[in-house]
């Protein structure tokens, strides 16, 4: 199935990553309709802000698209709107993020991430939707000790409420293609940064608490690593699941950068990128937090072509570009 002229319905498509995702479907001729809740887990604004741009994206592409504000879990709103738009295909992006809010409110993300997912994948069966991209995460690894991180590797050790709820997506996507057969690809996130990411993770907080010359929170001795993956090679990847994921039915795939860097110099990458030395404010390493994220690649890179390119500090330096520009429209 090409992907110019097909209906597409992509979740969370107000955030970061869906908002990217849903840029570059537009871009390849699709009809999209995003769906977001416009949770308040950060501000609304600033995804407002990313509808206005798919707005733009749109009309000059001539590409159609959409926005419906509901939340996934209506199951009546998403039996609806599945039986009255007949998707192509689902790219599942919407979620309650974070590992560490996730030990606050462990309900809360069982309730959006697997509840959520369920009703989406059951709409989706009953309108018979030809296929299912669903966002994991690389959380679900804990703390393996075997590195890199395989997609054939155990992951039966969660150590956050967030990645419970992510391992249960991918049991719960395996059930419904064993049962229905629609192809249902689970993609395992590595740590994204770039343009438009969410204002609590690391590299955003640190590069605006920063650039204002006021502390950043270190948590722990600077040791932890995480495999960052850039925004482009997500998308890039996102966009092959989607269209390879019939040849294989149901399938996990790793989505990371291959190069773990440590949090100590993560901030010293920072620091150069902004020509500013940071204030370094340490606190104990929270509980939930892995020690390290580092993906295997070599199923992705077989079967997707997934091939990350974008060098770490590169991906900085274009992450802070848009920063700043954004903060500057905003004044």
């Amino acid at each position: 199935m090409s992907i110019p002229g097909r209906k597409i319905l992509v979740t969370g498509a107000a955030g970061f990553i869906g908002s990217h995702v849903a840029h570059a479907l537009l871009a390849r001729g699709a009809s999209v309709v995003a769906l977001d809740h416009f949770d308040t887990f950060y501000d609304p604004a600033l995804k407002r802000t990313n509808i206005r741009e798919l707005e733009r994206a749109a009309a000059e592409s001539g590409s159609p698209f959409r926005l419906v504000e509901r939340d996934i879990r209506d199951e009546e709103a998403m039996r609806i709107l599945f039986e009255r738009e007949r998707f192509d295909g689902v790219i599942h992006l919407a979620a309650r993020a974070g590992v560490r809010p996730s030990i606050a409110e462990p309900a809360l993300y069982a309730s959006v991430n697997v509840f959520g997912t369920t009703v989406l994948l059951e709409a989706a069966r009953r309108a018979g939707c030809g296929r299912f991209v669903c966002a994991s995460s690389s959380s679900v690894y804990g703390n393996n000790s075997k590195v890199p991180f395989a997609e054939s590797d155990p992951v039966d050790h969660p150590i956050s409420p967030y990645a419970a709820t992510k391992k249960a997506c991918e049991l719960i996507g395996h059930t419904f293609h064993h049962l229905y057969g629609m192809p249902t690809a689970m993609l395992r996130f590595f740590t994204v940064f770039g343009p438009r990411q969410r204002p609590d993770l690391a590299i955003s907080l640190f590069m605006r608490n920063i650039s204002r010359r006021e502390p950043i929170p270190v948590f722990g001795d600077g040791s932890m690593s995480r495999d960052y993956t850039y925004i482009d090679d997500i998308v890039a990847g996102v966009i092959a699941a989607y269209e390879r994921i019939p040849s294989h039915g149901y399938r996990v795939w790793n989505l990371g950068g291959n190069r773990p860097v440590t949090l100590r110099d993560m901030i010293r990458s920072v620091e150069r990128t902004l020509g500013i030395k940071a204030i370094i404010d340490p606190r104990p390493t929270p509980p939930g937090d892995v020690e390290r994220t580092y993906a295997d690649l070599k199923r992705s890179a077989a079967e997707l072509g997934f091939n990350p390119s974008t060098d770490f500090e590169a991906g900085l330096a274009r992450q802070w570009d848009w920063m700043r520009s954004a903060a500057s429209r905003a004044d």
